[in-house]
């Protein structure tokens, strides 16, 4: 009776949601297969997010996924053009499959629905999601933190059909990307992600929020280790990725290790710094005499005119006035900082920052970016896992084992690559068995877990399988340990569907009295 009362409460929450969004669509000046692509997109979702929300852990809730998926099309789609092949739209895209200006909210894509979900979390996001006061990581975390979670919203689209879960590598937008962000979701959680995502003001200081967050839960020295390899990892990807943002980050470097090389010699400094003080106050002198005197504005309109294309000419003397007055602030502020780092104070900041930004825009000059890449990426999970192991250290009960198992199932299933996930990654072997044996030994204190055998070892090489099974609940996991002319084999069964046959290969000399479970019979794993 309970679960026919939940199916009819599940439906009347369906048919609300696709109401919803129609009511929406219909103010929309989208056309019909645009409409109807995205209305398929929730039906989807609606059928797939419970495994999603089940496999994951520590996402959002149905509810609040769909009201934001709603709310992201309400707010930030104004235009939205679905193209066929051949079309004139599909000859704007070129050899992409969408192309999104946040500025204008607009998006052009394929009907493919796990891109256009993709476009429209990418359309919904603020391009800067950190303060200046981060020079040059403003940009660059801002956008790992950004692409991770658009790839994030895509997945239980891309992953979930409401009866398995397959992740297919090359369907992730950026792999490295995706890895970083959910080592950030699982050590911070959602919450904190996606309030740090939605920020729209800058009084609220993120990354020292951040730095917090990690030093209160695993300490100090893996915050700064973790915190600064993340930063690494985003500007290698940046130059990865963005050869437009790489062309700006050279460009600056080179004015930093100029600027650098006079603040060394600090006589040479000062006189450098007294001189454009000097040009800047005459400058808005000039300014200050042209603005108000009507002749000397008219020839300045002329001048400035001769030299400009069409495009850009300033189309009346009042304009130009305006445009002279902005000049004269930008001038007024830049007087300032040139007086301010007169102060000895202000002076060892400002080659504090300039040192700071030299440090980050040194990888520019790395060799072999990919190889770099992967072992930033190779030590972020080292880092990753040690701060796992005082996660596991704080479980209390039954149901915080049982999460943090599906937890580290899930990332234990992550890709790493293009071609392996990262319980398949040799260089993180070590870690990840320590951490699978710390969890089983949790879950089974708790009586969570049967135990297999008697020896730790044999127990673990048994029961290890369960973190690489991509069945939905690993509650209804049975698992048959089988002997055949002196082997030994496992075999994970997920209802009436089974992996296939593994082979113990390391303990084939297995006594039956060393073993806690009955051989050729199906015995469910969790208690």
């Amino acid at each position: 009776m309970q679960k026919k009362k939940e199916k009819f409460l599940d439906k009347i929450v369906k048919k609300d949601y696709n109401n919803e969004l129609e009511r929406i669509l219909e103010k929309k000046s989208f056309d019909e297969s645009a409409k109807n692509l995205l209305l398929n997109i929730l039906y989807k979702i609606e059928a797939s997010y419970k495994d999603y929300e089940k496999t994951k852990r520590n996402v959002a809730t149905k509810e609040e996924y769909i009201q934001k998926f709603i709310k992201m099309i309400d707010q930030n789609c104004e235009n939205l053009t679905i193209c066929k092949m051949n079309s004139e739209e599909g000859r704007v895209l070129g050899n992409k499959t969408f192309l999104v200006d946040n500025k204008n909210k607009r998006i052009i894509c394929y009907p493919i629905e796990r891109k256009l979900l993709y476009c429209i979390a990418k359309v919904s996001k603020n391009d800067t999601i950190i303060k200046k006061d981060y020079p040059i990581i403003d940009k660059t975390l801002s956008n790992l933190i950004n692409i991770g979670n658009n790839i994030e919203m895509v997945e239980p689209l891309r992953d979930f059909n409401g009866y398995s879960w397959t992740t297919i590598y090359k369907e992730i937008e950026s792999i490295s990307y995706n890895l970083i962000y959910q080592n950030m979701r699982i050590l911070l959680g959602y919450d904190f992600l996606e309030k740090w995502i939605n920020n729209k003001e800058f009084i609220i200081d993120y990354m020292e929020l951040l730095k917090n967050r990690l030093a209160e839960r695993y300490g100090t020295r893996n915050q700064k280790d973790i915190i600064k390899v993340i930063e690494k990892l985003s500007i290698l990807l940046e130059i990865k990725y963005n050869p437009n943002e790489k062309q700006v980050l050279e460009k600056e470097k080179k004015e930093i290790e100029e600027n650098l090389s006079k603040i060394n010699n600090k006589e040479k400094f000062i006189e450098m710094i007294t001189t454009q003080k000097r040009d800047l106050a005459e400058e808005i002198k000039r300014i200050d005499e042209t603005i108000n005197h009507k002749e000397l504005l008219q020839n300045e309109y002329v001048r400035r005119n001769e030299n400009l294309p069409l495009k850009k000419k300033i189309f009346s003397v009042r304009i130009l006035s305006k445009l002279m007055s902005k000049e004269r602030e930008e001038k007024l502020e830049t007087l300032e900082k040139l007086n301010s780092l007169l102060n000895p104070k202000k002076f060892v900041a400002y080659k504090k920052e300039m040192e700071q930004k030299e440090e980050y825009l040194k990888l520019l000059e790395t060799k072999d970016l990919e190889k770099e890449i992967e072992n930033m990426l190779i030590k972020l999970q080292k880092l990753f896992l040690k701060c796992y192991k005082l996660i596991i250290d704080k479980i209390e009960n039954k149901n915080q084992v049982i999460d943090a198992i599906y937890e580290f199932r899930y990332y234990s299933l992550l890709p790493f690559n293009d071609e392996i996930n990262i319980s398949e990654a040799k260089e993180m072997e070590k870690e990840l068995k320590e951490i699978r044996g710390l969890l089983l030994n949790k879950a089974q204190s708790l009586k969570v877990i049967i135990i297999s055998a008697k020896d730790k070892n044999i127990d673990e090489e048994i029961l290890k399988h369960i973190f690489t099974i991509r069945a939905i609940a690993l509650e209804e996991i049975y698992i048959k340990l089988t002997k055949e002319k002196d082997k030994f084999y496992i075999q994970l069964f997920d209802e009436d569907a089974y992996e296939e046959k593994i082979e113990m290969h390391h303990f084939n000399n297995i006594n039956k009295k060393d073993l806690e479970i009955k051989l050729n019979k199906k015995i469910k794993v969790f208690e």
